[in-house]
């Protein structure tokens, strides 16, 4: 198991930027599969982007290809969300999550949640 706080969410407005961390601590949490995901108001959670954990491959959604870039630092258990070009559609609470198996890694294996940072991007 491992524990996940992130932190970095704030107001910014469209066409900014945000950095999400997303700081882990617990047993070997270099070998986890982090991802980040995201739910706004009346909508489900979905997924944003997640990062094997050697750190090389990485992986998106649509919506967020181009703009976000998602890195780890092993050496720090911190994995960061770079957010830029910010849209009103990117207002949401963020979560950081992880998993021990499977790349791409499916929803249902991702067993450890942080609390959520909240994103308001103003028009």
């Amino acid at each position: 198991q491992v524990q996940l706080v992130e932190s970095g969410g704030g107001l910014v407005q469209a066409g900014g930027s945000l950095r999400l961390s997303c700081a882990a601590s617990g047993r070997a949490s270099s070998r986890y599969y982090m991802g980040w995901f995201r739910q706004a108001p009346g909508k489900e959670r979905e997924f944003v982007a997640a990062i094997h954990r050697s750190g090389i491959i990485t992986n998106y959604a649509d919506s967020v290809k181009g703009r976000f870039t998602i890195s780890r630092d092993n050496a720090k258990n911190t994995v960061y969300l770079q957010m830029n070009s910010l849209k009103p559609e990117d207002t949401a609470v963020y979560y950081c999550a992880a998993a021990t198996t499977g790349w791409p890694t499916p929803l249902y294996e991702y067993k450890d949640w942080g609390q959520g940072t909240r994103v308001t991007v103003s028009s």
